[in-house]
């Protein structure tokens, strides 16, 4: 029997009372977001794939056209989408219905419904193998991480795993042996060998860790420190039980990555300091910083490079960030609590 849904609001409860995020006001919001109309004007225009940003608390995608950067449309999906991910074959996008235990593919170039597949448990964080042959979720309510096969079509179960409190953000190196996942609430980061199903280590982290990044040539993993200041790094070369070997000052609330595209930077959200800091993963050192209104959370970055789109979690707004200005240029009004944030034409993922 699954636990009831009040245990995974409290999970989000106790991270928003950590955080200090609770109950802001409305105009507080508006306060932070410091997009102006002369900026709204001055919203970039290319010609690209939608922008898809998931609404958490409305059970919804909000799709972005990304020429006029406007809402075009919302796309019903299922309780809770937290997370989403392209199907190796890039045909669909990938989004996870965390509370309604369900994915919805949608077309990445058409925004079009194409299916849905229920019976996953919990899928808060999901990531496939680059062999294209396992698809792992992370179940952050159930303390779970599900192991699938995967045949190019539909996920099988082949493992469940029992990880402790709160499993929350995934990754899975380039040879496609090794899973790391940050666990929320217990403040852990563990690893699962991908070949035996089995969890391998288990190391204490800092406070409320959230996502994971790990360099290209998965010699380090970054951990954003939801609970704390900054970025844990790590030396897991090999698969071996993580070794931290130093701690990046970022901001209050470090949170999600997402790399720049040149195999050198990765750029990480700053929940509570409403900044994002752009990492230098060769040096491990913070070398610059993004102003991000009301609680920056998950972002994607355009293909060339010089716009970051970013989830204004606390204020229901796509926020649009030019890098060589590094300031905000426009604001899209979405839903309530965006989280996700993903396109297909997107920087590379290194």
């Amino acid at each position: 029997m699954n636990p009831p849904i009040s245990r995974f609001l409290l999970t989000r409860r106790r991270a928003a009372a950590l955080l200090g995020l609770s109950a802001l006001p409305a105009s507080a919001l508006r306060a932070q977001t410091g997009a102006t109309p002369a900026a709204a004007a001055a919203a970039p225009a290319r010609a690209s794939a939608p922008v898809f940003v998931l609404n958490s608390l409305d059970g919804n995608v909000s799709v972005i056209d990304a020429v006029r950067w406007t809402e075009i449309k919302r796309i019903p999906t299922g309780k809770e989408p937290h997370h989403l991910y392209l199907t190796p074959d890039e045909k669909s996008v990938i989004v996870a219905n965390a509370a309604s235990d369900s994915l919805t593919f949608i077309d990445p170039r058409t925004a079009e419904v194409q299916r849905t597949v229920r019976g996953i448990r919990d899928p808060y964080h999901l990531r496939f193998s680059p062999d294209m042959k396992w698809f792992v979720t992370a179940a952050n309510r159930l303390n779970h991480i599900d192991i699938y096969s995967w045949d190019g079509t539909n996920p099988t179960l082949v493992k469940r795993i029992a990880t402790g409190r709160t499993p929350s953000h995934l990754w899975i190196d380039t040879k496609s042996t090794t899973v790391w996942s940050s666990m929320q609430d217990s403040d852990e980061l563990v690893v699962i060998d991908l070949a035996t199903q089995t969890l391998t280590h288990r190391v204490k982290t800092g406070p409320m860790p959230a996502d994971v990044f790990v360099t290209p040539d998965d010699r380090h993993l970054l951990l954003g420190l939801t609970g704390g200041e900054g970025v844990e790094v790590y030396d897991v070369a090999g698969g071996k039980a993580p070794q931290l070997v130093k701690t990046i000052a970022t901001g209050k609330g470090a949170h999600a990555f997402r790399a720049t595209g040149d195999r050198r930077h990765v750029f990480v959200s700053n929940r509570v300091a409403n900044s994002i800091s752009k990492i230098d993963y060769e040096k491990f050192v913070a070398v610059d910083t993004f102003p991000a209104p009301a609680g920056p959370d998950c972002m994607d970055i355009s293909a060339d490079g010089t716009l970051i789109m970013v989830g204004s979690r606390w204020a229901g707004r796509l926020t649009l960030i030019d890098v060589k200005k590094r300031k905000v240029v426009h604001q899209v009004k979405v839903g309530k609590s965006p989280h996700g944030v993903w396109t297909l034409d997107h920087a590379p993922r290194n």
